[in-house]
């Protein structure tokens, strides 16, 4: 049996930057839990939970464009470092 190694990139971001998308994630997750749980009244859980997933959701295009930037300035060192 052959097992394949993943490739994984590597990204530098600064702690402002990684808590911000680790926020992101929290949101959506929070929202997407509140829409599925049933401690909360039908109504009220549905209200929350729309507004957790759309402000995780809307924060999300932030978050991938600083890691895509992220990416392209570590290539970018790379490259120059080469």
């Amino acid at each position: 049996m052959k097992v394949s190694e993943a490739n994984m990139k590597k990204i530098d971001l600064s702690r402002p930057a990684f808590f911000f998308i680790v926020a992101t994630r929290a949101l959506l997750g929070a929202g997407i839990g509140l829409l599925a749980a049933g401690r909360l009244r039908r109504n009220r859980r549905r209200q929350v939970g729309l507004t957790l997933v759309a402000v995780g959701a809307l924060t999300t295009i932030p978050a991938a464009i600083t890691l895509l930037r992220s990416g392209k300035a570590a290539e970018t060192k790379k490259i120059a470092a080469a």
